[in-house]
């Protein structure tokens, strides 16, 4: 029972942490300072719930110390708009890029940039046609780079499976 409580609280932090954090009339050096305010005194009441005596105070301490960083960190991350950028130039590179080419995408109001470029395209055996790709997304001066595939659905719209 503990376990799912505490889990819940989890839940809580994050969903609250990701509120304060995503705010598009915010500037940046307000969402990281309520991200990081935020994730730390939640990060501190759910370590107080764990363990007893000098452990609990402990746990404290580094539940304050983890919710604050985790809290900063997303209240860095990608705002609406950015995600919206992202997403557009993503689909239309999957669709009209050819391989090895990139497309890149740049919010002049948060300064956050990625690229997109596909790397591999080919045809299953249904017909569908899929691609894999490399994404770069820049927050802050530090590039994140993740990699996957995304295939063509009925709509003409780019799913990412994996």
């Amino acid at each position: 029972m503990t376990f799912v409580k505490n889990a819940i609280s989890v839940t809580l932090v994050g969903s609250l942490i990701m509120l304060g954090g995503c705010s598009t009339t915010q500037d940046q050096g307000q969402k990281e300072t309520v991200g990081t305010i935020a994730g730390a005194v939640l990060g501190g009441i759910i370590g107080s719930k764990m363990g007893k005596g000098e452990g609990q105070l402990w746990a404290t301490g580094a539940g304050a110390v983890l919710g604050g960083w985790l809290g900063k960190s997303i209240g860095r991350s990608l705002d609406e708009q950015d995600k919206a950028m992202m997403n557009r130039t993503s689909q239309a590179s999957l669709e009209h890029t050819s391989t090895g080419s990139t497309s890149t995408w740049r919010n002049p109001d948060s300064g956050h940039s990625g690229s997109v470029t596909p790397t591999r395209t080919y045809q299953k055996s249904n017909g569908t046609y899929c691609r894999e790709f490399e994404q770069v997304v820049n927050v802050d001066g530090e590039d994140h780079v993740a990699t996957g595939t995304a295939c063509r659905q009925a709509d003409g719209s780019w799913r990412v499976v994996n």
